[in-house]
């Protein structure tokens, strides 16, 4: 039985309604530039230049990654990229080392693993150790110093400052805490360290020749009570000879850190300076013990934009620390102040105007809630 004419006169219309559609979805801009592939000829696979390793294929594509493009990347649209090299190097120069002998201390060394029978056996058995002095050892002499000054990029180390100029902590810094008889708190590079442990000067040790001179510096980015932009300077030992710390003189003498109570993390940076010839450092002198907070008050970018001509920064160590039940000593016993406390002040909940149907806006249960639960900030 035919179909009335009705029924085919409406699905023709929806089939013609489809395709129009479908024509006008197709249609495409042209694109701004070439496509990526667009000059490669895909009729002969064969004729196509091989790889055939992978090394080969990831330094051709990093190559075309960082080569510029008329697109952008997902990281362009939501991540401003900073241009390393248009940063401020003040640290040491990098030390000359010949490619040519590393790889072959490394091809020696690899020669003589393959041929002891006593190394094949212990990694046959899972017998074998690894020497993690010499792999720290190794990391130091390598990769080790780009690392931290990744890590003091990403905590705002540099920021804060030398107001972005950066450098390569080239000479490892060791600093560390003592705890009892024994027991040693080390400081690497963002770990947390209690106001308890830092009680007393840490003890700290560096590679270095005999007749340079150095200056150490121990300040806290976060801590200043009235000045923001500000610090507070926790220990400055000056004209150091080689690696005799405890033989510096020591410009400012040291008071334990005292992050307030609520304030969270400060960042307390260890920093090594390298000096030309010994300096005059009396104008920066604090007269011992220095508990006044107002001589305390220090920035380092005006130290070092003062000494830069004969100091050049060169180690670098820092660690994150919060509020203990010590700081209420050291407010109240070594500073002779009342101690800071940062808490919560919450509003008094606020209700809006409930509104009546209709007026075309939404009722909203949950302002109720919300408003009243927002904290703000205070300090009592």
């Amino acid at each position: 039985m035919a179909a009335p004419w009705w029924r085919a006169v409406l699905y023709g219309c929806g089939r013609w309604r489809g395709f129009s559609s479908s024509a006008a979805l197709s249609r495409r801009t042209a694109p701004l530039g070439p496509m990526p592939n667009e000059d490669v000829d895909v009729s002969n696979l064969e004729r196509l230049e091989k790889y055939r390793s992978f090394d080969r294929y990831r330094r051709r594509a990093d190559q075309e990654a960082r080569a510029p493009h008329w697109w952008r990347t997902y990281r362009e649209y939501f991540q401003e990229e900073t241009d390393p090299k248009g940063k401020t190097d003040i640290g040491l120069p990098p030390p000359k080392v010949c490619h040519a002998q590393r790889l072959l201390e490394r091809k020696r060394v690899l020669q003589e693993l393959r041929a002891s029978v006593e190394e094949e056996r212990a990694a046959r058995l899972r017998t074998a150790t690894i020497p993690l002095e010499a792999v720290r050892a190794e990391w130091e002499r390598t990769s080790g110093p780009y690392h931290k000054q990744r890590l003091a990029e990403y905590y705002g180390l540099y920021r804060d400052l030398f107001h972005g100029a950066t450098f390569v902590p080239r000479v490892p810094l060791s600093v560390a805490y003592a705890v009892g008889e024994e027991d040693l708190v080390p400081v690497y590079h963002g770990n947390e360290v209690t106001p308890t442990e830092a009680a007393r000067a840490p003890e700290v040790t560096f590679e270095a020749d005999k007749g340079t001179m150095w200056t150490l510096l121990l300040t806290n980015l976060d801590g200043h009570l009235l000045e923001p932009d500000a610090e507070y300077v926790h220990w400055l030992v000056t004209n150091i000879p080689g690696t005799q710390v405890t033989e510096g003189q020591e410009t400012c003498p040291y008071l334990p850190p005292f992050p307030a109570r609520g304030s969270g993390f400060h960042r307390f940076v260890s920093l090594l300076f390298k000096q030309d010839n010994p300096i005059d450092f009396s104008e920066d002198a604090r007269p011992p013990p220095c508990y006044r907070l107002a001589q305390r008050t220090f920035r380092t970018f005006d130290f070092y934009k003062k000494h830069q001509e004969v100091m050049t920064p060169a180690g670098l160590a820092f660690f994150q620390c919060r509020w203990d039940d010590s700081v209420t000593h050291i407010f109240h016993q070594l500073l002779d102040m009342p101690e800071p406390v940062f808490e919560f002040v919450r509003p008094p909940p606020y209700h809006p105007r409930q509104k009546r149907f209709p007026h075309r806006q939404p009722l909203r249960y949950l302002d109720r809630y919300r408003d009243s639960h927002e904290p703000t900030y205070g300090i009592y």
